[in-house]
Formats: structure tokens, C-alpha cells, sequence
């Protein structure tokens, strides 16, 4: 089948990840999303994307001079996008909203599509202000621009659609709105609700239960996001509180998890959902030419080790010099050298290497190790700016062997998959939905090591292009589950990382050209974008 004859797809995100001066993104979610957009240009699949021009993006969360975590705003100028000259309106709080559709027209993207409330006309211009700046109404008015006012913007654009996915339930209401036209139309409820079904689909990633954000149904009807749709029809489809991603599964004809250990997760969560989508596994993978230093593929490619090297030393170097210049700290270039960067949440447990202090303490103050941290906490979590400025402690702590990356992005995420030598990841399994940035490290010759989560257990071969620990462990007792896997961090540090790195280069390189070799066809976009027009997109 050729391209032109596939399935024509609208894709709906929170946010995307594109370039670091287009400030549309917050983590994972629209990295992947900026990904998918670009491969949708790279290999001619029909596309379109559809999310919000936020004004101020996501916040820049900076370290003040008593090492505590803020955040600030900026209102920045989005000088590649194109007017599109269209207009739609949506109804919120009983009141008309118009929100006006650009278009981006840069960065090798399929065509994507940002509403925007910030015009003269609204009142509510605060609504495309803060890319998940606020919980409640806010956040209902957000989703409501991105669903229904997408669907009324691919109406007024004149963009024929055959499958709408939704990225994460934040686009629910798209939903809503598909069920309006049926029923405006003349179909029933439940004709609309079963014909809608047919053409929606949907990526679900939050693995925690408390992540899958919910709606009060009074708020909901008093934002006028049910769209015409009675308390009972809301509840029929997500509960009550309504829940966006039990909505999702149930308006959709098929559901995918984003690593398959994430399937197994996923079913296993929402197992008790009745009517809702079948859950598959469709694993996550990245935009090469955006990530990956192709020299590094090359000379993997070529089986040429000096080459290999000599290129990851140069990359490595660009790290030190870009660390240097942001923090004021020169690490050592034949150090070991440790990059760690997510999002700052309890589970990804970005301290758990500093657990045993008798253990890592040597290794630090000797200059066996260096790690560079980075990462960012929602501007509403306490918890997880706490983490920020626990890691900036230990950065204090430590000052030539630890560095914290203060407000993350893409640059930082770039900088640390090029120059680290090693890739720690080490959430609470099984709650890593995938984790890209491991497998942009695996592409670049930054070996992995990490816990058996996410998309590593479809990687791994231990020893040989990276490294695992805990053995894949689960537990509901914390306490047990932190001592086992820092334990078994430490050993795997200190009796095959270590050693490896000082004592036999040559089967470092190998690790590399192993680990680059190994990952970079089946995590790459191309893959990704095949399996979702094959399993999810094209109608059996």
C-alpha cells in the first residue's frame, strides 16, 4: 500500500517536543510526540498534528541562591509560525471562545497545528497561557481547546480524517465532539458513541493510577465540556469523578501501551474497566537525525573502534565544556562519567545511588565517578522540586565529582545521551512507561545502565551492549524494593561498570558499537510509525 493510500491521521497532544526555542513541552510526552511528527514528515505518512500555542510554555525552574527550585514565566515569540487565516469557536463557561489556528512552518514537521486564545477577542486569552499551569477549570478549558476546538479546526481547514489518535486522555473531548456531529446529525447516543469508537484511537502512558487525571462531573457541566452530553452519557463513558483515561479506552477501537512490559501494566491496571479498547504494546523509539550523532552509527557501522571512540571522546568533551560553562565545574574527560536526567518524581528515584554514603563516597571524593543530573519537577509539586534540591545538595556535597543541570530541555537531554559514558536509569519497576532518552543514549554509545523497566527489557543483553540490575524484582514494600536495587546498583558499579571502563577499554568500545548496533533500527521513529499504522491505524 502506498502512502498515499494509508489511513489519514489527526494526532492530538498536550504538547511537542520540536526545538528548544519552541517552547510547546514540558517532558517524555511531548518528546515522543515531536518525534512522531518529524517521521511523519521524513517518510510521507498522511498527518496531521494538532495541539496549543502556549504562551508562556512550560515554567524555566531555575536554583536561587539558598539551593531552592522556582519557577518563572516568560511570554516568548513564536516567529516560525504561519496564520492559517482560521478561526473556530468554542463554548466555555457559557461563553465564546475563539481560538485561532497557526500553523508551524519549520523543523521538518508533518503539518502541525497550535490553537491559540491569546487574541483580542476573548476574554479568556489565559487559557493557551501555561502549558499545565493549573489543575481544575484550567486545565478542563485547556483540554477543551485542544479536542473540541481541534476537530472544529480540522473541519474549517477542510482536513479529512480517518483516524483520530489521541495521545494521552488530555484529548478526550475531541471525542465529545465527534459524538456532537453524529448526534447534530440525527444518530442516537449510542450509535454515535459505537461509529465515533471506530474512528479513534489512543496511547495511554501514566502507569500510576493517581497520574490518569480526573474530572468532578459538576465541573465539567459548568465548563461545558460534556458538549451536550448528559450526566448519565458522561458517566456511562468515564465514571464519576470522570476519569480521561478510562473515557479514552472505552471511545476507542483499539489502545496502545508504549514498551510491552508497559502493556502487561497497563492491562493489568485497568483490568476491571468494563467496554473498554483492547490495550497492545507499541514500543516508543526517537527521531535519529534530532538525537543521534550519525558519526557514532558510522563507525559502528564500519566496525571502526578507534574511530568510535575518538568521536564519543569528542562529544564527551562537549559535555564538560557545556557543564563548565552553566555550572562553573570542569570534570575530568578520562573519568568515568554518569548522565542522569527525568522528570523529578518519587518513583524515578534520582538519589538512589547516593543511598549507602560508606559505599559512594570513595568513589566521588577519588574521582572514580562523575555524575551529571538533570531534570524537572511540575510547577505545582513540592515533592518533586524537593528531589531538585536534594540533587543540588548533593551536587554541594560533592563539587567536582557532582553537577545538577538546573531547567532541563532539550539542549540538556542532547548534551548528556552525546557525552555521558553511562545512561543510569533506575525507577521502581514496572511504573517507567518507556523512557526514550536511554535508548538516545544506547545510539550514541552511552551505555545503559539500568533497572528492567520501560523499554529496556527488549534491549538488554547484560554485558554485552549495556548493563542491568535488580535482576526485573517487583515489590509493593518500599523500603525492600530501594535496599535491593541500590545493593544491586552498587555491584553492578563496582564489579563490572567500574572495572570495564578503567581496566579493558577494548571491550568498552565493543559494549559501544554493541549497544549502537543493537538499537538503533527497531527504536528508531521509522519502526514505531510502521506498527502504528499496521496495529492500531489500518481497519481490519
Amino acid at each position: 500500500m502506498s502512502n498515499k493510500q494509508l489511513p489519514k491521521v489527526a494526532y492530538f497532544c498536550m504538547e511537542y517536543a520540536i526545538d528548544a526555542s519552541m517552547r510547546t513541552y514540558a517532558g517524555g510526552l511531548g518528546i515522543l510526540a515531536g518525534d512522531y511528527m518529524k517521521g511523519a514528515k521524513d517518510y510521507d505518512y498522511p498527518m496531521v498534528g494538532i495541539g496549543i500555542k502556549w504562551k508562556q510554555g512550560y515554567s524555566d525552574q531555575m536554583i536561587d541562591e539558598n539551593d531552592h527550585a522556582f519557577d518563572s514565566y516568560h511570554n516568548y515569540k513564536y516567529d516560525f509560525l504561519k496564520d492559517t487565516g482560521v478561526k473556530v469557536t468554542v463554548k466555555i463557561r457559557q461563553r465564546d471562545v475563539v481560538c485561532k489556528v497557526w500553523l508551524v512552518d519549520k523543523f521538518g514537521v508533518a503539518p502541525l497545528y497550535l490553537l491559540d486564545t491569546d487574541i483580542p477577542e476573548n476574554q479568556d486569552t489565559w487559557i493557551t497561557g501555561q502549558l499545565y499551569g493549573g489543575f481544575g477549570e484550567d486545565r478542563i478549558a485547556q483540554e477543551m481547546v485542544l479536542g473540541i476546538g481541534g476537530v472544529r479546526a480540522l473541519r474549517a481547514l477542510n482536513i479529512d480524517v480517518d483516524v483520530y489518535h489521541f495521545n494521552e486522555g488530555h484529548a478526550l473531548f475531541a471525542g465529545f465532539e465527534l459524538i456532537k456531529e453524529k448526534i447534530d446529525a440525527g444518530a442516537a447516543f449510542d450509535e454515535a458513541v459505537k461509529t465515533s469508537r471506530e474512528e479513534i484511537v489512543f496511547t495511554t502512558h501514566t502507569p500510576i493510577v493517581q497520574g490518569n487525571e480526573s474530572h468532578p462531573i459538576d465541573r465539567m457541566l459548568y465548563m461545558g465540556a460534556n458538549n451536550g452530553l448528559t450526566i448519565e452519557q458522561l458517566v456511562s463513558l468515564g465514571g464519576s469523578p470522570f476519569n480521561m483515561t478510562v473515557g479514552a479506552l472505552r471511545l476507542s477501537r483499539i489502545s496502545n501501551a508504549v514498551a510491552q512490559l508497559h502493556k502487561e501494566t497497563s492491562n493489568k491496571m485497568w483490568k476491571d474497566i468494563e467496554g473498554r479498547s483492547e490495550i497492545i504494546g507499541i514500543t516508543n523509539a526517537i527521531h535519529l537525525p534530532t538525537w543521534v550523532d550519525n558519526d557514532m552509527i558510522v563507525a559502528a557501522e564500519n566496525q571502526n573502534k578507534d574511530e568510535l571512540w575518538n568521536n564519543h571522546m569528542k562529544n564527551k568533551k562537549a559535555l564538560i565544556d557545556f557543564v563548565y560553562e552553566r555550572n562553573g565545574v570542569k570534570l575530568d574527560a578520562d573519568a568515568l562519567l554518569i548522565g542522569f536526567s527525568r522528570r523529578a518524581a518519587p518513583y524515578k528515584r534520582s538519589d538512589l545511588i547516593f543511598t549507602n554514603s560508606e559505599v559512594i563516597d570513595p568513589l566521588l571524593k577519588e574521582g572514580k565517578i562523575q555524575i551529571v543530573f538533570s531534570g524537572k519537577a511540575h510547577p505545582l509539586d513540592d515533592t518533586g522540586k524537593g528531589i531538585v534540591e536534594n540533587l543540588v545538595k548533593f551536587s554541594r556535597k560533592y563539587p567536582n565529582s557532582v553537577v545538577f543541570l538546573e531547567n532541563y530541555d532539550m539542549t540538556i537531554g542532547r548534551m548528556l545521551t552525546h557525552g555521558s559514558d553511562i545512561w543510569l536509569n533506575n525507577p521502581r519497576r514496572p511504573l517507567e512507561a518507556s523512557g526514550t532518552s536511554g535508548m538516545k543514549a544506547a545510539m550514541n554509545g552511552v551505555l545503559n545502565l539500568s533497572i528492567l523497566d520501560g523499554w529496556w527489557p527488549e534491549a538488554c543483553n547484560h554485558g554485552v551492549n549495556g548493563w542491568q540490575f535488580g535482576d526485573g524484582v517487583e515489590s509493593e514494600d518500599i523500603d525492600f524494593i530501594d535496599n535491593h536495587d541500590s545493593k544491586a546498583l552498587y555491584n553492578t558499579l563496582i564489579n563490572e561498570v567500574i572495572p570495564t571502563y578503567y581496566s579493558n577499554r577494548d571491550k568498552w568500545v565493543d559494549m559501544m558499537k554493541n549497544s549502537i548496533l543493537s538499537t538503533k533500527d527497531f527504536f528508531s521513529v521509522k519502526r514505531m510509525l510502521d506498527e502504528y499504522y499496521t496495529k492500531m491505524y489500518e481497519v481490519k
